[in-house]
């Protein structure tokens, strides 16, 4: 959704061109075209509530990548050293009094503070995302070695 807006804006995409751009982009990245012919003239966009609603839809791209930072984090401070996708935090009172404080900033500090105090650091990292799924993604590989995948 933010890079057809993002062509929208820059003006590659005109409103002649919105629909056409919307159904490439939505093939292209998830193997979807649509069920009948859609016209130029048509807004399918518009169906989705953040195209019209103006809201960005990266903040969910992100917010996937802080869950697994701060299991991540939260794992570490409970000394796990098992496989990440394995570790429980149950319990834990104290990790969560210190994610409550994290919480309790609000907007009162840059989110980088906020991550910096319960991650320990100040920059967004996915290598949680790529440890987490690492298992599934060595068993997928030898599911599908002899495999053509994509469309």
């Amino acid at each position: 959704m933010d890079k057809w807006r993002w062509q929208v804006f820059s003006g590659e995409l005109t409103p002649e061109t919105y629909n056409d751009g919307w159904w490439a982009l939505r093939t292209q990245y998830q193997g979807i075209r649509p069920p009948v012919e859609r016209p130029s003239d048509y807004f399918d966009p518009g169906g989705k509530y953040h195209i019209p609603g103006n809201v960005s839809y990266t903040r969910y791209f992100i917010a996937h990548i802080l869950q697994f930072q701060f299991h991540k984090a939260a794992c570490d401070m409970a000394g796990w050293e098992g496989p990440l996708h394995r570790c429980s935090i149950y319990g834990a009172e104290n990790i969560g009094e210190k994610f409550n404080a994290m919480l309790e900033m609000g907007a009162s500090e840059p989110w980088p503070e906020a991550l910096e105090a319960f991650t320990g650091t100040r920059e967004m990292d996915g290598g949680a995302i790529v440890e987490y799924f690492a298992p599934l993604v060595e068993y997928l590989k030898e599911q599908n070695k002899d495999r053509q995948c994509g469309w």
